[in-house]
């Protein structure tokens, strides 16, 4: 006796809703995507959105003061920050960003971390924020 042989069928590909990511424009799979304040956002975004850096921070200044004797590691960028600062002096934050090649959300990270320990600060000139060393 002989098994029946229908063709067998294939399976529909797995349909995925593509979308955008409303702060950074990805793209990003619907089942990724986080909703915040009627904007869909991707996971980086949202986090962001939720724990905005800050770079005034009186308890980050704080614990770093508390820590101040002991070895503190910088990241790379973070110690590429320091080298174009002590290279070049006061820079906008855009111009330091264009020099380091990193986005100005890494940026702003890494300088709030900085800021935090004291070594580096903004200020205003002619209406123009700088960043610069302590």
């Amino acid at each position: 006796m002989m098994a029946c042989r229908r063709p067998i069928e294939a399976k529909p590909p797995d349909e995925r809703r593509l979308m955008n990511c409303d702060s950074c424009h990805n793209a990003l799979d619907a089942r990724q995507a986080h909703d915040h304040l009627g904007r869909t956002l991707c996971e980086d975004c949202y986090m962001e959105a939720l724990s905005p850096t800050r770079a005034c921070d009186p308890w980050a200044v704080h614990t770093a003061r508390s820590h101040a004797g002991e070895a503190v590691a910088l990241n790379a960028i973070q110690q590429k920050i320091l080298k174009q600062l002590r290279r070049h002096g006061a820079m906008t934050p855009q111009a330091l960003a264009q020099q380091l090649a990193i986005p100005m959300s890494d940026l702003e990270r890494e300088f709030a971390v900085l800021r935090h320990m004291e070594k580096t600060r903004a200020m205003l000139r002619d209406g123009v924020k700088l960043l610069c060393l302590w």
